[in-house]
């Protein structure tokens, strides 16, 4: 009896180790094949800090730039892939992304292309642009008070960047609440997560040329007067001040404390005073009002989120292994 209850506990033993082996080899990865955090630890073990002393650099200079490399992030990896395509140059033949109505305005392209020459010159043909774009975003959320998240990295870079591309994919600020939820299902990514990465507008700045449609005419009928019923009235007075009908080029911020990653875009949002249709239609969904809410309160789960959809957005679409090139420059192909 001894003996058969011997076996029995080893048989048991042995079944718990190989069911834990199995559940350890099967467990998912939250990276993409191909990517590690650990990637550049022999080839350039100093890749990352040599991203964020440039980060820190630029943000001393102006901290709205924080907001330019998470937008920088989004516009990259929602076209094609996380590839640095959105950096590239046109052509006497190819207008790139950078080209596109809905990438009018972008910022950071030539302080990334200073932070790749930086490691050009200790990691000589190393580091891909597209992985500068994914630490400078991290880098830069933490330093105006935003969470920070592991990055994996491994990244190569395209070589095709279009107009249509970016127009075709990325969302506009003109978009409803079921137009946003659309357009970023395509993309792998449910309401929740669109609510909580729309959150990245509480940093930065923008032309008006994306928030003259919230402002003039809003229902299409000709009328200067007619703004977005859902914004507060003396915001909207106060942003037409800003932002005169016609005008596109004049900048404003884009949150009432544009320079620090907090929840005021959320409260914001609630009081009415969104800078984007694609803020205010947020709540105009019962859903979409409830994150808003929670999130618009203190010790919410705004920022683990926000990190957590920032890391799933740097695996769209990556080239990896000998996939197209690493650049030696971030706006020109090899």
């Amino acid at each position: 009896m001894a003996s058969t209850s011997v076996l029995s506990s080893n048989a048991v033993l042995a079944s718990v180790v190989l069911l834990a082996t199995v559940c350890a080899c099967t467990a998912t990865s939250p990276y993409a094949a191909g990517l590690s955090e650990d990637f550049y630890h022999t080839s350039c073990p100093q890749a990352a800090s040599i991203v964020d002393a440039y980060v820190t650099k630029f943000l001393k200079k102006d901290r709205n730039f924080a907001g330019a490399f998470n937008r920088l992030q989004f516009h990259d990896c929602w076209v094609g892939g996380c590839d640095g395509s959105v950096l590239l140059n046109s052509t006497e033949t190819n207008q790139a992304e950078r080209e596109a109505h809905v990438n009018f305005g972008l910022r950071g392209v030539a302080e990334i292309d200073e932070i790749k020459a930086g490691l050009e010159h200790f990691c000589p043909g190393v580091v891909s642009c597209a992985d500068i774009l994914i630490l400078a975003a991290r880098d830069a959320t933490a330093k105006v008070g935003g969470p920070t998240w592991t990055v994996a990295l491994g990244r190569r870079d395209g070589v095709n960047s279009t107009a249509l591309m970016a127009d075709t994919n990325l969302p506009f600020p003109v978009l409803n609440f079921s137009g946003l939820v659309a357009n970023f299902a395509a993309k792998g990514f449910g309401a929740r997560e669109m609510i909580t990465l729309s959150g990245a507008h509480t940093i930065g700045q923008s032309h008006c040329n994306g928030i003259l449609p919230h402002l003039y005419n809003f229902t299409g009928r000709g009328d200067a007067t007619d703004t977005n019923p859902a914004m507060n009235k003396n915001f909207a007075v106060f942003l037409k001040k800003l932002c005169p009908q016609g005008n596109r080029t004049n900048t404003i911020f884009i949150d009432s404390t544009a320079n620090t990653f907090d929840r005021a875009y959320y409260k914001n949002v609630l009081q009415g005073k969104g800078i984007f249709m694609t803020d205010s239609t947020l709540i105009t969904n019962p859903v979409g009002k409830k994150v808003v809410t929670k999130f618009s309160k203190p010790g919410s789960s705004f920022f683990t989120e926000f990190a957590a959809g920032m890391v799933k957005m740097g695996n769209l679409g990556v080239l990896t292994g000998s996939d197209c090139e690493i650049r030696k420059t971030c706006q020109f192909v090899n």
